[in-house]
């Protein structure tokens, strides 16, 4: 089951993993594994990938972020083929996402001549650019037809558990998620305040903004590290940034709200 209806659905260039994903999430169907057990293993590939990188083992570091990419896929399938959608397991896999970008850099940062405080920025311009791709997809899937709406456009108040989940799992996990989220969600939601309007994206503008998607920025570093540019990683990402404004602009001039 797709997270949007046919019609809105794009070529979502972040989203390469998810063949994979659908095949161990069938694979897995009539298992004991559960979705969290899946997020837990490409938290794992991804601790793989931050020692191999402090081992200077570039290339396996490059291995390990794609292969955390791509088993990021299958939780979220894991729980559609299983009919078990939960908060529990949807903020545990962004909350674990935003501490890999963290140690992930922090390994780059280490490894290299990059400053520190550099190192901060480009972590910042990081999230900020995974925000804005969260906010517009997450707006298309609330506003599409059989859409999956798990993920919620303003993320203030604390969900109520779905059959299946602890409600005072999801009390922490919230909690921690908006305080690691709130302040990127903050800043995006000012900067296109009225794009919830809109009633649709155009495929070709979603596609454009899933440069910015989790599993296209791994890819981008993977490739680095693959390549030993490990120097320029840092900078580019900041440099990057500033698609934010270009995509906003775009969206402001082109896309209409109702």
């Amino acid at each position: 089951m797709s997270k949007l209806a046919s019609q809105d659905q794009f070529i979502d260039l972040s989203d390469y993993g998810r063949p994979f994903g659908r095949w161990l999430a069938n694979t897995l169907k009539n298992t004991r594994f559960t979705p969290i057990d899946v997020t837990l293993l490409f938290g794992v590939s991804g601790l793989i990938a931050i020692y191999c990188i402090l081992q200077n083992h570039y290339y396996w570091a490059g291995f390990f972020i794609i292969l955390k990419s791509i088993i990021d896929a299958a939780d979220g399938e894991l729980a559609r083929v299983k009919n078990t959608p939960s908060y529990t397991g949807r903020y545990l896999d962004s909350i674990f996402d935003i501490i890999l970008n963290l140690l992930l850099l922090s390994a780059i940062c280490y490894v290299s001549q990059t400053s520190f405080i550099f190192t901060i920025i480009a972590f910042i311009c990081i999230q900020l650019q995974g925000t804005l791709y969260n906010y517009y997809y997450v707006i298309l899937r609330n506003k599409s037809v059989g859409g999956d709406a798990t993920s919620k456009i303003f993320e203030y108040k604390t969900p109520k558990a779905l059959p299946g989940e602890n409600q005072k799992s999801v009390n922490i996990l919230f909690f921690i998620y908006t305080i690691v989220y709130g302040k990127f969600d903050q800043i995006i939601h000012s900067l296109d305040p009225n794009a919830y309007k809109v009633k649709t994206f155009p495929n070709w503008f979603m596609t454009f903004v899933s440069i910015y998607g989790l599993g296209f920025q791994l890819l981008i570093i993977a490739i680095m590290l693959a390549v030993e540019w490990i120097e320029i990683i840092v900078p580019f990402f900041i440099i990057y940034s500033l698609f934010i404004f270009i995509l906003i602009s775009i969206r402001r001039l082109y896309i209409n709200t109702i």
